[in-house]
């Protein structure tokens, strides 16, 4: 499951706790995974370049105290990893590489930080502030600042969300035109410079984490829709929306067949029939992607879809989740599911948690 702890999602439950309260909160997501014989946590520990365990490159993250840079007065990360391994889980460290803020005013950061110091480093877009993924310097150090917590603990991966270039904001422009005169000259378009940009970030951390901890998997969870099939005979049977490869410039089939990533867990958050991105055409389309390649697929599933006030008729029915599985379950490529996400694993607010640990999870597992 995954723990998000960008502007409180999942843990802590608020800012301002006490250590003392953090931690215990924190035991107790772990704990529910065991109780939901889950294998793994994907802990969020670089939610808006900063962070959650002590001496890092940036600052300690708002979302524990409530201020950016206070120290919580004990090391979430440090005891994630050696609480999860306690407990047969795996730890997942979750980093975003490009996210500063949730809001587009770099006065309101501390004034040691680094995208503060550097103001050319970033773009506001869409009332947040990003790293200017175009730019070299802002390559190394994001590297860096994720690289910095893996050396300091034995996580057992390094996972990367969906945010890359941002998600489209209608009517907004995203400024790197300084960054494409400067590096893009050799590319036929500002959209193939862009993957560019993405694609070396992946292969260099991809290359940088092996030689730092060898045995730490690299994992990336993409939007589950790389092409249309519209767009690129080689996509999947979707239609309409956002695709990973043209608005965010990631190709996420490319990481997988170059082999840069040793696992993906696409977003695969639509219901089995649904009209444009239907579960049922998504699954089998990823199946085919990493067969061969030696790249573990994981779904991810939308636990917090599930909810028996859904506008959706399928996700008020407790059965929708389990279908998913059994669905998935004929492909042997798929090894698993991740949920998103640990305060609806907790919560289960239709049963839909329940009804696929009583149908799928007879027994706890270790990871495959």
């Amino acid at each position: 499951m995954w723990v998000a702890t960008v502007q409180n999602v999942d843990w802590p439950s608020q800012t301002g706790l006490s250590a003392a309260r953090q931690r215990a909160e924190l035991l107790s997501l772990l704990d529910t995974a065991v109780a939901r014989r889950l294998n793994a946590v994907v802990l969020q520990v670089r939610p808006t370049a900063d962070a959650l365990w002590p001496g890092a490159r940036e600052p300690w993250s708002q979302w524990l105290t409530g201020r950016q840079g206070r120290d919580p007065g004990w090391d979430p990360l440090g005891t994630a990893v050696a609480e999860a391994h306690a407990r047969g889980l795996e730890l997942h460290a979750w980093f975003n590489p490009y996210r500063v803020a949730q809001h587009d005013d770099a006065s309101l950061l501390v004034p040691e930080h680094p995208a503060r110091r550097n103001p050319a480093w970033t773009v506001a877009y869409g009332g947040k502030l990003y790293y200017n993924p175009g730019l070299p310097e802002v390559r190394a150090f994001v590297q860096e600042a994720m690289l910095d917590a893996v050396r300091r603990y034995p996580v057992d991966a390094v996972h990367w969300d969906d945010y890359f270039y941002p998600y489209p904001a209608p009517g907004e422009y995203f400024d790197d035109d300084a960054a494409f005169e400067e590096y893009g000259a050799d590319f036929g378009s500002r959209a193939q410079w862009r993957r560019h940009n993405i694609d070396t970030l992946v292969h260099e951390m991809s290359v940088r984490l092996k030689q730092v901890r060898p045995g730490t998997r690299f994992g990336i969870s993409p939007f589950a829709v790389w092409r249309n099939r519209d767009q690129d005979p080689l996509g999947s049977a979707t239609r309409g929306g956002v695709s990973t490869y043209d608005d965010l410039y990631a190709d996420t089939r490319k990481w997988v067949k170059e082999r840069w990533i040793d696992y993906v867990v696409p977003q695969c958050y639509w219901h089995i029939g649904h009209r444009e991105c239907d579960y049922a055409v998504l699954v089998p389309w990823w199946a085919q992607t990493v067969a061969g390649t030696g790249v573990d697929l994981y779904v991810g599933e939308a636990l917090y879809r599930c909810d028996p006030d859904s506008p959706t008729e399928a996700w008020r029915d407790p059965a929708e989740l389990s279908r998913h599985l059994t669905l998935a379950g004929r492909y042997a490529e798929v090894r698993g599911h991740c949920y998103f996400s640990a305060e609806q694993v907790a919560a289960d607010r239709n049963g839909a948690m329940a009804r696929v640990v009583a149908d799928h999870y007879p027994t706890a597992v270790p990871p495959r």
